[in-house]
């Protein structure tokens, strides 16, 4: 522990503040009738951490929007993700009488994406041919193990930003905007949408009555990249059309007999089973090193930070804890390299190592003591700052039972959700933390862990 010049210059202003104090005038007469004991003194101190990169085994990755694709990135490794999804089988779902199918497509949407826009992906769908229900959401199941991988049901040819769009607009408040939702369409077997319609014409639409019924007569599709290794889609929508036709007797404004086409359309929703697989290489990231840790997501990626409280321990138990500014740092030479294209998360979850566990699953939010959400990244700084941390440490000295003690941390990539309430026309608001979740984009960072950087800045007082 040492003081910096900064808090240095503070005690110093401290101390001359009290000494000229010391003046029996009316205007300091609040000193002079105090008691010496009892005056207020502080203390300025610097608690210098270790930190560590671990990677876990799989993360929780429950989400709506699933990941899809694969990159390589020169500096933080290579990510590959693809998932596998159930169809949402609503009420009244089904086929016109006298169907005939035409054709059966599934169309991948999104209006994300990272990586070379131009570059040349193929989008390669499988049937899943076992039940997914009670699969855990997990990044470590593998879907190959539900799916039928002797030969994919279409394949499709795409680029990130591919001719095929539509805009939408986004509204927010006062303000709109709009945005492309690009779609991938991939032609499947004639012969899906057969089986579906010999289902429906069954007796009372055999399997084909309700969510539950459909899911175990059709699990499902798998979805993945079969060629390239250069863009990333955040997929905001799965359909599946089955397009038929039939005759609609004497259904025209004269009484005519009219052949009209329609279609069945299912959507994987957040009513059934998506599950999202994630395959990273990482082996270069968890080398020690003297500089610098990383984070990297939906890797599991985290960055261990060892807070030594043990060193202050005698003064924690003297003195007031008031404030514990914490402050991390990122390394902008990775994120300034033109070849990078993996952006730093925009928020860390500080989280003690013993209560990770079922964080994510039972839907947490931070507590202030055994988690932290950082402030957004701040590009101009390349840092993430918790503000005020001391009611961790005081939790844990109130219950350490007389014993020293160290702190283990972990820093994890996660997405915030912040609603605004109450905004009008003349005031912006107040917001709030609705959800905190492992982040499933691919983000990543080079944390400063250099000597003398990686730092807890204190304040004491006693009276």
């Amino acid at each position: 522990m040492k003081l910096t010049s900064i808090h240095k210059a503070l005690i110093v202003t401290f101390v001359a503040i009290l000494t000229l104090s010391c003046n029996d005038t009316l205007d300091q007469v609040g000193f002079s009738i105090q008691p010496g004991k009892d005056r207020l003194t502080v203390g300025i101190d610097t608690l210098f951490m270790q930190a560590r990169t671990v990677q876990v085994d799989s993360i929780y990755a429950k989400t709506k929007y699933p990941v899809l694709g694969e990159y390589i990135d020169p500096v933080f490794g290579s990510v590959k993700s693809d998932y596998i999804g159930e169809f949402y089988f609503p009420q009244g779902a089904g086929f016109k009488t006298g169907a005939t199918i035409d054709s059966v497509r599934v169309v991948v949407s999104y209006s994300t994406m990272m990586g070379d826009s131009l570059a040349p992906m193929e989008l390669s769908v499988y049937e899943v041919t076992k039940s997914l229900e009670g699969v855990s959401n997990y990044t470590h199941n593998d879907p190959e193990a539900y799916a039928d991988m002797s030969a994919p049901l279409g394949r499709e040819v795409f680029t990130g930003k591919n001719s095929t769009y539509r805009t939408e607009t986004y509204s927010s408040g006062y303000t709109s905007q709009e945005y492309k939702v690009y779609d991938i369409n991939v032609k499947l077997p004639d012969e899906l949408g057969e089986k579906f319609l010999n289902e429906y014409n069954k007796a009372g639409h055999g399997k084909m009555v309700d969510a539950d019924s459909f899911r175990e007569f059709f699990p499902g599709l798998y979805f993945t990249t079969s060629f390239g290794n250069s863009t990333m889609l955040n997929v905001s929508f799965t359909s599946l059309y089955v397009h038929y036709h039939y005759l609609d007797v004497k259904g025209s404004s004269t009484q005519q007999d009219t052949i009209r086409k329609d279609a069945m359309r299912l959507f994987i929703t957040p009513e059934v089973t998506q599950l999202n697989h994630v395959s990273n290489n990482n082996d270069q990231l968890l080398v020690e090193n003297a500089t610098h840790t990383y984070v990297k997501s939906p890797a599991g990626v985290n960055t261990e930070v060892t807070f030594p409280l043990s060193q202050i321990y005698d003064k924690m138990k003297s003195q007031a804890l008031n404030l514990a500014k914490f402050t991390i740092f990122a390394m902008p030479d990775a994120i300034e390299n033109p070849m990078v294209k993996l952006s730093p998360p925009d928020y860390l979850l500080l989280v003690n190592r013993d209560s990770l566990d079922g964080f994510f699953e039972n839907k947490k939010l931070p507590d202030n003591v055994t988690s932290f959400l950082s402030a957004k990244f701040d590009a101009t700084t390349y840092s993430y700052n918790f503000n005020n941390i001391s009611t961790m440490i005081n939790h844990y000295n109130e219950t350490s039972d007389g014993v020293p003690f160290d702190l283990v941390y972990y820093l994890i990539p996660v997405d915030a959700t912040i609603v605004t309430s109450q905004q009008s026309y003349y005031s912006s608001g107040s917001q709030s933390l609705t959800d905190v979740s492992n982040q499933m984009w691919p983000t990543a960072a080079m944390l400063d862990k250099r000597e003398g950087n990686l730092k807890l800045e204190l304040i004491f007082s006693n009276f």
